[in-house]
């Protein structure tokens, strides 16, 4: 009886655990407009205009790493794959010269 009265209140505090107030959700859930403060932050500074990178020269580079990285990815399965394969006919080959002598 013990057991039955622990596991319904232990099923009883997932269940008020599970149900969110909507007064403790953030801010960040919803739109709200940015004020006066966030308007002037987000403004385009002109001194800082020459640190700002190129979008073309920005997109090429990320583009160059993601090929780097296929082909870096798909070199290490090409190896992984080459060692099986020779291991398995290695494998083979001892079974054959065992099973013939």
């Amino acid at each position: 009886m013990a057991f039955f009265l622990n596991k319904t209140t232990l099923a009883s505090h997932f269940r008020s655990q599970s149900q969110v107030d909507p007064s403790s959700l953030s801010r960040r859930g919803f739109h709200v407009e940015p004020g006066a403060r966030e308007k002037a932050l987000l403004a385009e500074d002109p001194s800082l205009r020459r640190f700002k990178s190129h979008k073309k020269g920005v997109s090429r580079i990320k583009r160059i790493g993601d090929i780097l990285t296929i082909v870096v990815v798909a070199g290490g399965c090409y190896e992984i794959y080459v060692k099986a394969t020779m291991r398995e006919e290695a494998r083979q080959q001892a079974k054959t010269a065992s099973g013939s002598t």
